[in-house]
């Protein structure tokens, strides 16, 4: 595993880091699988070991999924807070696990729990990370009709984040989806306006657009690529980058 001291130099002081729920459980279609969480806190330790300011919105897709799971029992808005509170959960675990390697974290949810974590204080999480803490936000925007694409955006441009990094299972933004079409091209760089007018499918077009109208940057990355995460801190060249120009 590559050292904090090879991306000691990093370009970001602050960045915010979007986990799917779905990386969470591994090669399984659902749940906590325990060596996925540990592999993904080592990169992010790294990360941090390096001193940035590193805020984290995780989704909930490997407990519930509610446009998929909900089928005709459920209504759109209750799903929606089902998949609110399974962010809760995985927070919880990447909690435990981050502070097992002895980094400092808190979690703070939209969704107000207050037994499990703080309310979501936008003045408090910039403290914790002034403090050195890893702040995981849960319950995405606390409003049903909102991923959680759009909740680390929205995030990000609230605790003043430099860049938006999206941890993915591929190795950038594509043409089309690599797995099915064999002659899918990798965009290198992209503008959020490309991004929105071909319908990538990198994050719903209201995460594109709050970036794009905040000027805040976007690095699509492999996550599996051990050492991706601090590589993106660093400033060094992974993945795609979106940009406004």
């Amino acid at each position: 595993m590559p050292s904090a001291k090879k991306f000691s130099s990093k370009k970001y002081s602050r960045v915010l880091l979007k986990l799917s729920g779905e990386s969470l459980c591994g090669e399984s279609s659902h749940g906590i699988r325990p060596e996925a969480l540990s592999s993904i806190v080592s990169e992010v330790k790294l990360a941090v070991d390096t001193g940035v300011h590193l805020g984290i919105v995780v989704g909930g897709g490997n407990i519930w999924r509610g446009e998929k799971d909900r089928g005709e029992a459920i209504g759109r808005v209750t799903a929606d807070y089902m998949g609110m509170l399974a962010t809760l959960i995985n927070a919880l675990a990447l909690q435990d696990a981050l502070e097992k390697l002895g980094v400092p974290t808190r979690v703070q949810t939209a969704v107000e729990i207050n037994k499990l974590a703080e309310s979501y204080i936008r003045r408090r999480a910039i403290r914790h990370l002034e403090k050195g803490r890893v702040v995981i936000f849960a319950g995405g925007t606390g409003n049903p009709y909102f991923t959680t694409d759009t909740a680390a955006a929205l995030r990000a441009v609230e605790i003043e984040a430099e860049i938006l990094l999206k941890a993915t299972k591929v190795d950038g933004v594509y043409t089309a989806d690599p797995k099915k079409d064999k002659k899918a091209v990798k965009f290198d760089l992209l503008t959020f306006m490309d991004s929105i007018q071909r319908r990538l499918k990198v994050m719903d077009a209201t995460a594109l657009t709050l970036c794009m109208e905040n000027r805040l940057p976007v690095v699509v990355f492999d996550l599996a690529v051990k050492g991706n995460i601090a590589r993106a801190v660093a400033g060094q060249k992974v993945g795609t980058l979106i940009t406004t120009e």
